[in-house]
């Protein structure tokens, strides 16, 4: 049960679209998600987004850098940022995302 929330107990429905960068070493790496019309930004939605939060059956795996995208005034995409600085924090976050794309029927383009 992989899931995606930016407010505490709400899941996000819309599968965003992840690009990955790896370093050259492989000691760090970046996950970009961009969500386009996100349940989270709905007018009708209350609640505060107080991070994007990776939850599966190891955990959760947090991020702050999350940014609101606005087009005429009206909220239209969230973009987040992952920093992984270390071999475990890209494996682990791998693990997530194989259980996410599996749920979400994701697939992976190589560039």
């Amino acid at each position: 049960m992989a899931k995606i929330q930016f407010s505490r107990g709400i899941d996000e429905k819309v599968v965003p679209d992840v690009r990955l960068t790896r370093s050259r070493s492989g000691e760090t790496g970046t996950a970009t998600f961009i969500f386009e019309n996100p349940n989270a930004l709905d007018n009708g939605s209350t609640e505060e987004i107080t991070g994007m939060y990776m939850i599966d059956e190891e955990g959760e795996i947090i991020t702050r850098e999350v940014k609101g995208k606005f087009i005429n005034g009206k909220p239209e995409k969230i973009e987040a940022i992952y920093l992984m600085k270390s071999p475990e924090e890209w494996d682990r976050f791998m693990r997530f995302m194989e259980r996410y794309a599996q749920e979400n029927d994701l697939g992976l383009n190589k560039s």
